[in-house]
């Protein structure tokens, strides 16, 4: 029996590289403070009309889709480097990646460690795997399902909070038994197909 071949050390070098980019973007130079003078005037140049909190929140935005980029590659970098595919392993060091990117961030001068970026990033991590396992057409499709369960049950439980509170529901009441139509045209072309 032949033995399996041997798989170069060198695989370990873009999530390793990945995970050093991710703790350079960890220093204070980074924080908000510092991008701001950056992102904000091509904001301001692309948005003229936008208000200073507008281009705060923005900026914030932009920073949000950093993070979801950067552990958006970083786990799949892992799934290649670890060979045969799987999640767990990939997602579990990337989340590892995202505690001490955080944990790094609560020691520096200017920056603060949240766990909420930590959930953010390994959600992201989470999101990537699912699109490489399932593709992307199943993925959007299943994202979009959420998305109209999340429409119609939440937007229903809205509008009996506004029922029950006297309030005008406005928009609501066009847009939810869209989703709810949306849904079940979705599912009876299913049990067509």
């Amino acid at each position: 029996m032949t033995p399996p071949p041997r798989r170069s050390a060198l695989r370990f070098l873009p999530p390793l590289l990945w995970s050093a980019v991710i703790a350079w973007f960890s220093r204070d130079a980074w924080g908000a403070g510092a991008t701001a003078p950056l992102l904000e005037p091509w904001l301001r140049a692309l948005l003229p009309w936008a208000a200073p909190e507008q281009l705060a929140a923005l900026h914030w935005l932009v920073r949000k889709g950093g993070h979801v980029f950067e552990y958006g590659v970083l786990p799949l970098l892992w799934r290649r480097a670890l060979g045969p595919p799987g999640w767990r392993a990939p997602l579990g060091l990337a989340v590892l990646t995202a505690a001490l990117d955080e944990a790094h961030q609560a020691v520096t001068l200017t920056r603060g460690g949240s766990a909420a970026d930590v959930l953010l990033d390994g959600a992201a991590a989470a999101a990537a795997l699912a699109v490489a396992a399932r593709g992307p057409r199943a993925s959007a499709d299943r994202l979009a399902q959420l998305l109209l369960w999340i429409a119609a049950a939440g937007g229903t439980a809205l509008l009996a909070i506004d029922w029950a509170a006297a309030a005008p529901a406005g928009w609501l009441w066009l847009s939810v038994p869209a989703a709810w139509l949306t849904l079940w045209a979705w599912r009876w072309r299913r049990a067509r197909a």
